[in-house]
């Protein structure tokens, strides 16, 4: 009897170890998330990053961040690293490991390509900020060329004007939340949209709060448009 009693015993202790394993593999995954903001001086790369940062963190996420800043101040180069996951090496992302380039500015954008994993998504704002200053003998600033190279060699890349969309909503200033925005509407950021619109409310000043959170859902909603559309595209050529 005893023997039997153990044997159950035994039973019910690999049952629910066997339940615990079940409810361990809902949890999400551990999982390493690049994500590298550029733009210049004045744009809000920084505070980007830190709702990003903040964000992640409230997912219960480990986060890293680094910036590196241009000579200028104002319309200097200016990009930040956020480094999200449980098994990371450095602040800094290395190359050909960021999973998502966020590009204030397509000058910007096409400098920082060198980070981008193979299959790294792309956002870039379209509105071009020129130099400030350029040396002797350096070509002539050309965002056109920039935009048709970026077309060209990654034609997944979403690439609308953000500075616009977000003057529609309120300011110009919020393009770069718009771009938050459009990452969400893509579902590709590792948190919930949730989740940032609560650092949203609490990291942006409430004076600039509503139109901040009108240009993230308006720059969303637009993504959301797009990605449907081009998923019709997709089926529509594989007869689906």
């Amino acid at each position: 009897m005893k023997s039997e009693e153990t044997k159950s015993e035994r039973a019910k202790s690999e049952g629910t170890k066997s339940e615990g394993i079940k409810f361990e593999e809902k949890k999400p995954q551990k999982m390493n998330y690049d994500i590298l903001i550029a733009g210049v001086g004045g744009q809000g790369v920084v505070l980007a990053s830190r709702m990003l940062a903040l964000a992640a963190m409230r997912a219960g996420s480990r986060v890293s961040t680094a910036e590196t800043i241009g000579m200028s101040q104002r319309e200097g180069s200016v990009s930040s690293h956020v480094r999200i996951g449980n098994e990371i090496s450095g602040s800094l992302i290395p190359a050909g490991k960021a999973d998502l380039l966020i590009g204030l500015e397509p000058a910007e954008t096409v400098r920082n390509l060198p980070f981008l994993k193979k299959d790294g998504k792309i956002i870039v704002n379209s509105h071009t900020i020129p130099p400030a200053s350029k040396p002797p003998g350096s070509p002539e600033y050309d965002p056109e060329a920039l935009l048709s190279f970026l077309e060209a060699h990654f034609p997944d890349m979403f690439c609308l004007d953000f500075t616009q969309l977000a003057e529609e909503a309120g300011t110009y200033r919020a393009a770069n939340v718009a771009m938050l925005g459009a990452a969400a509407g893509m579902e590709i950021l590792p948190f919930s949209t949730e989740i940032i619109l609560s650092v949203l409310e609490t990291e942006i000043p409430e004076k600039h709060r509503a139109v901040n959170r009108a240009a993230f859902e308006s720059a969303m909603e637009k993504m959301k448009l797009i990605s449907a559309s081009l998923d019709r595209e997709k089926k529509v050529k594989l007869n689906v």
